[in-house]
């Protein structure tokens, strides 16, 4: 037995000399791959790929009550159609709650979680009534409560965290300051974003992540997360958002349309939204081997 364990254990240690980097996609099928979520992946893929990596895709559902099996499928159809395919297992976060359970206990335990009975409504009512900042929560159920509790909070510390950004630098947050202890497991029973995605990406060997600006101020709430578990933290790198006309993230709810059936030419403006110049490239092929060679210029 102990000698099973020691190969097993070498056999990882190998893997990771010789995949040093693992990334991901991870879109959430709340609607169709649009030009947002194209440039996201374009972007990880091309990054991976830079790198000598493996490229991993993860469909995050586990708010299962905005995500539709058929935008999965339609969402790992265009990816397959655009040459952009997962080199190991496409992971679904709905197989994987018992995976979450076992380590929202494990935080729950060394006491980075607790109850609360805060409903939305009670929270603004006491940010509004102590003039407190909007958006925080106040700490009502911090020292415990005895209401019924309907969600889970990670207790967050004092202090800032701060990582360095591969495309934007420096960032910094006091999350405890500015949006106070933050709920991993929601009022529904569902497991939250924050939890799920720091255990997925850990499980998976995941190291470097490249995903959209509109999830960079959630970043240091998850290195929070990391740290707690005594998980090594991952490279960051933030892309700028696709924006419609109103200045909003291109999203489902902002009227995003679905990619049209010219996809070099979808790959095209997502290339150029990420600052690099047109490729006027005849075939994928031909596009992605120029893209990997101007991207590895510019980010490795």
């Amino acid at each position: 037995m102990h000698l099973t364990g020691t190969i097993v254990g070498l056999t990882l240690f190998i893997i990771s000399i010789v995949t040093h980097y693992i990334g991901r996609f991870a879109p959430s099928p709340t609607g169709v791959l649009h030009a947002g979520s194209l440039a996201a992946a374009l972007a990880s893929f091309v990054d991976a790929r830079a790198h000598d990596g493996r490229w991993l895709i993860r469909i995050e559902d586990v708010d299962t009550t905005r995500c539709k099996a058929e935008y999965a499928r339609s969402i790992l159809e265009t990816l397959d159609r655009l040459h952009m395919t997962s080199d190991g297992p496409v992971i679904a976060q709905t197989d994987r709650l018992d995976r979450y359970r076992e380590v929202f206990v494990a935080l729950l335990k060394k006491g980075f979680v607790y109850g609360c009975s805060c409903s939305r409504l009670s929270i603004q009512k006491t940010i509004q009534e102590h003039h407190l900042a909007p958006h925080r929560y106040p700490g009502t159920c911090r020292e415990g409560t005895t209401e019924p509790i309907r969600a889970w909070r990670f207790k967050t510390q004092d202090r800032s965290i701060a990582f360095d950004d591969r495309w934007y630098g420096h960032y910094e947050q006091n999350v405890y300051q500015e949006v106070g202890d933050f709920v991993i497991k929601r009022a529904d029973g569902l497991f939250a974003y924050q939890l799920a995605v720091i255990v997925d990406d850990h499980d998976s060997g995941i190291n470097h992540i490249v995903r959209g600006a509109d999830l960079i101020d959630n970043t240091p709430r998850q290195i929070a997360i990391h740290e707690a578990l005594g998980w090594q933290c991952p490279s960051y790198m933030h892309i700028p958002l696709v924006l419609n006309d109103r200045g909003d993230k291109l999203s489902k709810q902002a009227g995003a349309r679905a990619l049209s059936d010219d996809l070099l030419a979808e790959l095209e403006s997502a290339w150029q939204h990420l600052g690099f110049a047109p490729l006027g490239a005849d075939t994928m092929d031909a596009f992605y081997t120029r893209a990997v060679a101007l991207w590895k210029e510019r980010f490795q």
